[in-house]
């Protein structure tokens, strides 16, 4: 086979979709006045071509994601989306739906307010009910100690232009009646709290991306395994599939808790590792609280569902795993330290429990990077922020694939920063995955 660049490809054919049209309240009356009859499928199931100009392999938020900016925004339509199973079951539709940019370093500070700006104005540009809900999101104290270094983060974050207030012990229990603020354990001194985070309904993400990626040309291709990533002379050519090979001028790796075993088919370690996070929801209840709120003393997060629902999470699992499940002492922390938070939680069951693959790197930080192998890059090792990342990774993984260079907000993400000992420890732990 010659070696070809993504230029080189030529684009063939696309099946022709009929599009789904706008969706409006009109719509909706008009669609029910013929019984719901009318629908459209939101995005096409389309069958993999010979040859795409970029293959991303991956059809979770960030996949999704990439694919609709490099169609939409940088002009490349010559793509295709492979997933293993269907859209939406993957990561983007296994987490606690959270957004914030509340984060210690001023590059990812930067980078994820860049995210949080997009969500703003995703459902518009999508014109697809996400259900974004920016309800703001609390930070507990607890000591001196604490507190100085909430306000060192409040601050940097202020440099940088994203908002932070803090919030004493009076106005935290007037945001939030329900908190214990003296427990005997961990009791409260005050809190931090953004107001312009909140929560996102996943699948919906996946939804409006798939249907607008679909809609600009290109190819989403579900129940589609990668099995082998084939090279020529140092550059990528295409991927090997349980339906086939799939030339490719760029291949782009988006595949979250995955990314270590998909690199490896390119003969390329990377410095992740796979773990477990567990999440949970309990039985539907009247509305309860507010905000999204996260306990200072532990590692625990909060929020209530449109259902009613409380949708909560904690630490991942330390051991190493590609299960979707968790173990049970991460589900006794989890409820003990909810139940410190907010002890009314104590008289509620738990309906459900999931668990994501988490892709988490040696230093915290995200990795948006060409690789080794000429003609694939990837997007990945996203640790806790993966979901919140969605808009702002994607976009700038696209105009990493389209102008061959990283996006200004993501030149710290690059993979040769952790040969070099340029890493960015957001949290300060050190060289351990699972600590982040």
């Amino acid at each position: 086979m010659t070696e070809k660049t993504a230029q080189d490809v030529t684009p063939s054919a696309a099946p022709a979709f009929k599009s789904t049209g706008r969706y409006s309240a009109l719509r909706l009356l008009r669609e029910a006045l013929s019984g719901h009859r009318n629908w459209t499928r939101a995005w096409r199931k389309a069958e993999p071509r010979s040859e795409y100009e970029v293959v991303i392999i991956g059809g979770g938020g960030h996949g999704l994601a990439t694919a609709y900016y490099l169609a939409n925004h940088f002009g490349i339509t010559n793509v295709a989306v492979i997933e293993k199973g269907p859209i939406g079951l993957g990561n983007v539709g296994r987490n606690t739906t959270i957004i914030r940019s509340t984060y210690y370093t001023p590059e990812n500070i930067r980078f994820y307010d860049f995210s949080l700006k997009l969500w703003e104005g995703l459902e518009q540009e999508l014109n697809f009910n996400a259900m974004v809900s920016q309800r703001g999101c609390v930070y507990t104290y607890h000591t001196d100690g604490q507190r100085d270094a909430m306000t060192c983060r409040a601050n940097d974050m202020r440099l940088v232009g994203a908002d932070c207030v803090e919030l004493d012990r009076a106005a935290l229990k007037s945001l939030i009646p329900a908190i214990a603020l003296d427990n005997g354990r961990f009791p409260i001194m005050g809190a931090f709290m953004q107001p312009r985070g909140g929560t996102v309904r996943h699948d919906a993400v996946a939804w409006g991306y798939a249907r607008g990626a679909s809609e600009a040309g290109v190819d989403i291709i579900e129940h589609c395994e990668v099995t082998g990533v084939r090279q020529q002379g140092g550059r990528v050519t295409g991927v090997e599939t349980t339906r086939g090979f799939i030339g490719a001028g760029t291949v782009c790796l988006a595949v979250a808790g995955h990314s270590s075993h998909v690199a490896a088919m390119a003969g390329i370690r990377l410095p992740i590792e796979s773990h477990a996070l567990q999440a949970f929801v309990s039985e539907a209840i009247k509305p309860f609280l507010d905000v999204v709120l996260m306990f200072g003393a532990g590692h625990y997060y909060v929020s209530q569902s449109d259902k009613g629902g409380m949708v909560f999470g904690g630490n991942i699992d330390r051991h190493n795993t590609y299960a979707q499940r968790g173990t049970q002492w991460v589900a006794q922390e989890v409820a003990a330290e909810g139940v410190a938070l907010l002890p009314a939680l104590a008289n509620l069951r738990i309906l459900r429990q999931w668990g994501g693959v988490m892709d988490m790197t040696m230093d915290g930080s995200p990795i948006i990077s060409r690789l080794p192998v000429d003609g694939l890059v990837m997007n990945g090792g996203w640790c806790y922020g993966g979901f919140k990342a969605i808009p702002a990774g994607g976009y700038t993984t696209a105009h990493l694939i389209a102008h061959g260079e990283s996006h200004p907000l993501t030149t710290h993400m690059d993979l040769a920063r952790f040969a070099e000992g340029r890493t960015v420890d957001e949290p300060g732990t050190g060289p351990f995955p699972w600590a982040h």
